[in-house]
């Protein structure tokens, strides 16, 4: 990494900063819309990234958005309706942990949802990613792989520290006896959605704090002015890598 871990993170926090101030400097139709999706496995890091990304940044233009179970008027309505009205404005930057995929993730697995409701998503999630685009959203999505005892390992810290009770939910005790059928899901959400105007990129995130730089470097070089995303390096390419289907394969994705 060349610069110790904190020493890194403060730089890239920085970068972070000066790009949120120029978003906010610019009149409303020139200032960008940024949607950034984090999806992975329990326990892959989400929460801690989140948190490293949004530390500096201000409170009124950046918001993360993390949706319980939909209610019953809400399960009613059109499937994205209920994230739709998270979306930026101009100079905004949305974090979404978790997000639409639950649809192909957690609802696959635990049957929340319906076959036909889950092909329909990932039929119809590629056209709702393309109208975001074309709107002028930046979309950055991004999946935090790990491997099985990786996150045996994190789940087991959450039950025995107090300190991490509130990350403990119902879903962490079947998240191992599924790890089969999560991986089938990722794999299938992957290859169904990974699209040229909106990508799928992976970061291999067994370790947090390397995972952690690679992504905020990933964030500022789709979204921050050229003079900011000059002085940032680009992630490790074995790190974090844009989707393909070798990756299926090769090793990439833990299995």
């Amino acid at each position: 990494m060349g610069k110790g871990y904190q020493e890194e993170l403060e730089s890239l926090q920085l970068a972070l900063v000066r790009t949120q101030i120029a978003m906010t400097q610019r009149d409303e139709e020139a200032a960008q819309r940024v949607v950034i999706v984090l999806e992975g496995r329990d326990g892959a890091g989400k929460d801690g990234t989140i948190k490293r990304i949004t530390e500096h940044l201000s409170v009124r233009a950046t918001r993360v958005v993390a949706l319980p179970k939909p209610s019953d008027r809400e399960r009613t309505q059109w499937y994205f309706q209920r994230y739709v009205a998270h979306l930026p404005a101009a100079g905004e930057i949305v974090i979404f942990n978790r997000s639409w995929y639950n649809r192909a993730g957690v609802e696959v697995v635990m049957g929340f949802s319906t076959p036909v409701e889950q092909e329909a998503f990932l039929r119809d999630a590629p056209d709702f990613e393309r109208m975001l685009v074309e709107s002028g959203i930046k979309l950055v999505k991004i999946w935090l792989d790990i491997s099985k005892k990786e996150q045996a390992s994190r789940l087991e810290s959450r039950r025995t520290d107090p300190l991490k009770a509130l990350k403990v939910s119902d879903m962490d005790k079947v998240a191992q006896a599924r790890w089969a059928e999560y991986s089938a899901a990722r794999d299938i959400m992957l290859t169904r959605t990974h699209t040229p105007f909106a990508p799928w990129h992976v970061v291999r995130a067994d370790d947090k704090k390397e995972a952690r730089i690679a992504i905020i470097r990933h964030i500022l070089h789709r979204i921050a002015p050229p003079d900011v995303a000059a002085d940032v390096d680009l992630p490790d390419a074995d790190l974090l890598f844009p989707f393909d289907m070798a990756a299926l394969e090769d090793g990439r994705l833990a299995k």
